[in-house]
């Protein structure tokens, strides 16, 4: 078999990725008694020097096994973790940039921030910094640069009701922060954080990433622009609405209007968000389609029933949250919400994008 590959990123830059170790002493850890701090892996990719030397790995084997248990499907973790990336890593930052914007990637429950790399990595080819986050215990394994493994904590005898979900997406809310706390601060983790600008932060997220990005930009007014894929939300909003821009971007039969309960949720927040926003579905996709996972699983034989191909909602996804952080991070007018049905059939707007509170 041959070994599966991202697809190519699509700017101009090389790319370059780094992962790194974050521990905040100022909390416990909101899912293990014993864990005194909140201890956080996290990947960030960037606009690179050059484009010489290995490949980034995917994920690890202990990752990679993680992720496959369970799931029945004749895969070896080894081939999981050998996915050819487009990434160097440790790459020295391009030189000479100043005032990048910054995404912060928050990948869907059980899902390694791995699982993001074509969205981190067409972004860095573009411009951008981008920085996924591995919210541990509520990913299959996180693994630690000691050699400690964080296994997935959240599972039998975990009861999964609406305060569970809301614990979710307001703990990982409360990771991104201060993710943006290290690499804003004083003292930050990785040598490129002097070229970020403060005032052009994003956020977008998969599934409960998505819905904890809303929660995210209700707490830190650093994050100026938010994006929700494919995600149901908590109603968290308050009556005074959210005046920043946001994107909802999910599956067609799944989150357009009337479609069921998640597609209620987003409904229920539209009128309250009052800035900038766009309601798109995705027609074909299946969940895990706006992920690596959706064309992964093409390329290992392992359909998913999407009738659009993982590589087509990967280069929509791709194509759409970049456009939306152009515009509102950038200043860039020029965007594909324009020319919705022409270069991309399978997206439709749903919704009214007028302001609805005053």
């Amino acid at each position: 078999m041959a070994l599966p590959t991202l697809p190519a990123p699509t700017g101009p830059h090389p790319v370059g990725t780094t992962s790194v170790h974050l521990e905040d002493a100022s909390r416990p850890d909101p899912w293990v008694a014993d864990a005194p701090t909140r201890e956080l892996m996290i990947s960030l990719w960037y606009p690179a020097a050059g484009s010489a030397g290995p490949r980034a790995r995917y994920l690890t084997r202990t990752e990679a096994a993680a992720v496959l248990a369970g799931g029945h499907v004749a895969v070896a973790p080894d081939v999981l973790s050998a996915v050819r990336t487009h990434a160097v890593p440790d790459a020295p930052l391009a030189p000479g940039l100043r005032e990048l914007p910054l995404v912060v990637l928050s990948p869907g429950f059980t899902r390694p921030r791995a699982t993001l790399t074509s969205l981190g990595e067409d972004l860095a080819s573009h411009g951008y910094v981008a920085v996924a986050i591995d919210h541990t215990y509520e990913t299959a394994a996180t693994v630690f640069p000691d050699g400690r493994v964080a296994a997935f904590a959240l599972g039998r005898g975990v009861a999964r009701t609406p305060e569970f979900w809301r614990k979710v997406r307001t703990g990982r809310a409360r990771d991104a922060s201060f993710v943006l706390d290290r690499l804003l601060g004083g003292d930050p983790p990785w040598a490129g954080a002097a070229a970020l600008a403060p005032d052009r932060i994003g956020m977008a997220g998969h599934s409960a990433g998505g819905a904890a990005t809303l929660a995210a930009m209700l707490a830190d007014e650093r994050i100026r622009a938010g994006g929700n894929v494919d995600g149901s939300t908590d109603a968290l909003i308050p009556d005074a609405g959210l005046d920043r821009p946001f994107l909802f971007l999910g599956r067609d039969g799944q989150y357009a209007p009337g479609d069921g309960p998640a597609a209620d949720t987003w409904a229920r927040d539209w009128p309250l968000l009052t800035g900038w926003k766009r309601w798109l579905v995705v027609a074909g996709a299946k969940h895990p389609s706006f992920t690596d996972l959706g064309l992964l699983a093409d390329q290992l034989g392992l359909p998913l029933g999407a009738e659009t191909s993982g590589l087509r909602t990967m280069a929509i996804t791709r194509t759409y949250l970049r456009a939306f952080f152009d515009q509102h991070l950038r200043g860039v007018r020029r965007t594909p919400f324009d020319r919705l049905v022409g270069d991309h059939p399978e997206v439709r707007s749903v919704g009214n994008p007028r302001r609805t509170i005053t």
